[in-house]
This record gives C-alpha cells, sequence and structure tokens, in this order.
C-alpha cells in the first residue's frame, strides 16, 4: 500500500513540471493572443497636408465624426461575430508628421461610438507640409503591435487629396504591409482647386490610388467627389470594410480609357517645383 502511495506521489511530482512547462507554453506563446477579441481592428488615416486648406480639413475630420456616429456604421459593427470593432484615429501629413489624435478604441454600441467621436473632435485641427503615404502606412502598420485587440482583420483606411511626394516609395510600404496581413483601402479626394503653392491636383487620383496605395485581401478605393461629398463616401466606406464586402466597380469606369499616373508622379512634381526655385 505504501509503495503504491509513494509511486502515485512519484508519478504526481514527476507529472508537475510537466504540466507546468504546458501551462506557461499555452499561456507565454507568442502565437497565442491573450487579446480583446474583436472583428475588425481599422486605422482611420486623414490626410492633413498643405494641399488642402483649413475649411477643407474641417470638412474631412467632420466627415470621419458623423461617420462613426451614424446608426447604419453602428448597426454594422453589432451585426459582427463579436459585435464590437477596434478603432484609432491617425492624422498625417509629411513624413515627418503622423499623429495619434485617439488611440486604439472599443467601440460596441451607441455610447462608445460618440465617446470616440468626441474625442477625434477635441483637438484643434492642424496642417502641416507635404504628403508621405508611405511613411504613415509604415506608423499604422507599427500600431497594431500591441494593441490589446486581435482580430482576423486589419485595416489602414487611408483618405487623402494627392499623391505620396515625400518619405519612402508609396507601393514599398504597401507591399511591406501586406506582406504582413494587412489590408489598405484608399479615399481619395477629388479636389480640383490648385494647392498653395500652385500645385495642380494629380488628374485620375482614384486611380493613382488603385495602382499604388491599396493592397491587400478585399482592398478596394471609394472616391469623394469634393470635400462636401466627404461624409457620405466615408460612411460608405466604413460600412463596407466592417461589413467586410468590396463594392462592385461601375461599368463606366470599367469602360473609361484614362490616363493613370505613375507611382512616382507626386515625387517627380516635387522635383519640378524645386528646379524652379532661384
Amino acid at each position: 500500500m505504501l509503495g503504491r502511495s509513494l509511486f502515485g506521489l512519484l508519478s504526481l511530482s514527476s507529472a508537475l513540471p510537466v504540466a507546468l512547462s504546458l501551462f506557461i507554453f499555452i499561456f507565454a506563446s507568442p502565437g497565442i493572443s491573450a487579446d480583446r477579441k474583436v472583428d475588425l481592428e481599422l486605422v482611420l488615416a486623414a490626410d492633413i497636408s498643405g494641399s488642402m486648406d483649413q475649411e477643407e480639413a474641417v470638412l474631412q475630420r467632420t466627415g470621419f465624426i458623423n461617420a462613426i456616429r451614424h446608426s447604419e456604421v453602428i448597426a454594422t459593427i453589432q451585426r459582427g461575430r463579436y459585435g464590437r470593432i477596434a478603432i484609432t484615429y491617425v492624422e498625417w501629413a509629411g513624413d515627418l508628421f503622423q499623429t495619434t489624435l485617439v488611440d486604439w478604441t472599443e467601440v460596441s454600441d451607441e455610447a462608445s461610438a460618440e465617446a470616440f467621436a468626441r474625442a477625434v473632435a477635441e483637438p484643434p485641427v492642424r496642417r502641416a507640409m507635404w504628403t508621405s503615404i508611405s511613411t504613415v502606412i509604415d506608423y499604422a502598420v507599427a500600431s497594431f503591435d500591441n494593441n490589446g485587440f486581435g482580430a482576423h482583420r486589419k485595416v489602414i483606411d487611408i483618405s487623402g487629396d494627392g499623391p505620396n511626394n515625400s518619405g519612402g516609395y508609396a507601393p514599398s510600404a504597401r507591399d511591406r504591409a501586406v506582406a504582413k496581413g494587412v489590408t489598405i483601402n484608399g479615399l481619395p479626394i477629388i479636389n480640383n482647386r490648385p494647392g498653395p503653392f500652385g500645385f495642380v491636383p494629380m488628374p485620375n487620383l482614384d486611380l493613382y490610388y488603385e495602382d499604388c496605395v491599396v493592397g491587400g485581401f478585399g482592398a478596394f478605393v471609394i472616391v469623394a467627389n469634393g470635400f462636401q461629398d466627404f461624409a457620405r463616401a466615408v460612411r460608405r466606406k466604413m460600412i463596407l470594410e466592417i461589413a467586410a464586402e468590396v463594392p462592385a466597380r461601375p461599368l463606366l469606369h470599367l469602360a473609361a480609357e484614362r490616363y493613370r499616373p505613375t507611382c512616382d508622379a507626386g515625387e517627380l512634381q516635387i522635383q519640378r517645383f524645386q528646379n524652379q526655385l532661384p
């Protein structure tokens, strides 16, 4: 009897280190996350470069605020598997200006959406020089790390009214993001007004976004026809992103033969501008 008890005690004592090791492996393994599960991790990245004036920058931010509050956006969130998403709001310009106005926040209902919208509205609207889509992509990708949330879908939502003209090459940043499983969607703002330095707006900016900015599983572009149209465009875009849907491209868009800007068009424009300086 003593032998059996002793054998059982020895077996138990031998098993404890194994069980402890297994416990540590399960809960400390980098491949297994204890993050809060959500249906989507979404970076809202808004261009505030000098190509837009103060009124346009305000219209853009207001569009995001109203979209987040919209009942259809909230209803789409609640139809997800977990009924919640994580969002962060970033404003950006050149390669030296990216700022997170609202850090990663869970949004699941009207109250949390309203709190997030108020946080976005609180800071003053600023603008800065140049446009670095490449840098904000890298910045946004890094923000997914250790953000406290876990989702199968990670999306960067980039809005802007011009091409990349500072920092790295936009397609290279896009490819790095896609390699990490991140999807980049685009919201180009078609703005026919010349910028403060006389830059002519890029024709067919939507095609530039298609070829040089967006990428990843289910990536798409929604066009805002001017800043007055931004609120509608961003609301539709957020609903599609949250629902994991991709819009159909209009037949007119598919049939049209339009000039497709090169991915270095913005950088070349800056070079021409600098060459004209005394």
